[in-house]
């Protein structure tokens, strides 16, 4: 079973790059982010034409995130549990059944938290401890788990083009990296650091200043399983193809492969 998540930076703006990726990839599962639609603007037609099941929790120009899947989804939760008040289109949750095997897949979109001076960088710490408390009660099932996204956290210096022009970022800043940290060691697998040791290797290019040109990236998309995921992992890369193609999302897709 193939996984992948893919930050679109707008479904409508990027549709056509992206229902060619999934005719070339031919992915089983796929975490969307960064809609930027409401519900019903999501282009259901079109995706449901190539075989998927959609799961959609969308805001308006902002945010937005979304579950595609070649299996039947049920079980969906919309919204990080935690906070009632959080209008904020983030998270979305569901369980994929095939005729062999059930796993439950979430799609995150993991606050920025910039300007680190704002309240923007207290609302991702505290989105992340949410994601970790509900983390916690997911893995109480001991069920297969992939949780999807893009998480905005720059893990080590081996993901980052330039460590002194993200030092002081929400992305990279202590706080941030200790909280993603308390994620991993409930007991997750970061399945590319899994599959692949060497640096420099990445999932997002800005598009100022010749990034994507210059190979100026950061790795900021992954996909965190539970100990009976990551029993069942057999691969894991980074397609830097869509990010070359003409008007491109700022990410590109990563993906894994799971013996199910």
């Amino acid at each position: 079973m193939k996984i992948a998540t893919f930050n679109v930076n707008s479904i409508k703006a990027r549709l056509n790059n992206l229902v060619h990726w999934l005719e070339e990839a031919k992915p089983d599962i796929v975490c969307l982010q960064e809609l930027k639609c409401v519900d019903e603007a999501f282009p259901h037609e079109a995706i449901e034409a190539l075989g998927y099941n959609v799961a959609v929790h969308g805001q308006k120009t902002y945010n937005g995130v979304a579950i595609l899947s070649k299996f039947p989804l049920e079980d969906i939760t919309k919204g990080l549990p935690g906070d009632d008040s959080d209008e904020q289109a983030r998270y979305v949750e569901a369980v994929v059944s095939t005729k062999d095997a059930v796993l439950r897949v979430a799609s995150i979109y993991l606050p920025n938290g910039n300007p680190v001076d704002t309240e923007k960088y207290p609302y991702k710490l505290g989105w992340m401890d949410r994601l970790t408390a509900h983390t916690k009660e997911l893995l109480q099932a001991e069920e297969m788990l992939v949780l999807a996204g893009d998480y905005n956290v720059i893990r080590t210096a081996d993901d980052c083009y330039d460590l002194k022009a993200w030092a002081d970022d929400a992305l990279f800043k202590i706080e941030t990296r200790e909280k993603f940290y308390e994620l991993v060691n409930l007991g997750l697998t970061d399945s590319f650091r899994a599959c692949h040791t060497e640096p420099n290797r990445y999932s997002f290019w800005d598009y100022q200043r010749g990034s994507w040109q210059k190979d100026n990236g950061i790795l900021i998309d992954h996909l965190l399983l539970s100990p009976q995921a990551a029993d069942r992992l057999t691969a894991c890369d980074i397609d830097k193809a869509p990010r070359g193609r003409e008007k491109p999302s700022d990410h590109t897709p990563v993906w894994i492969e799971l013996d199910v």
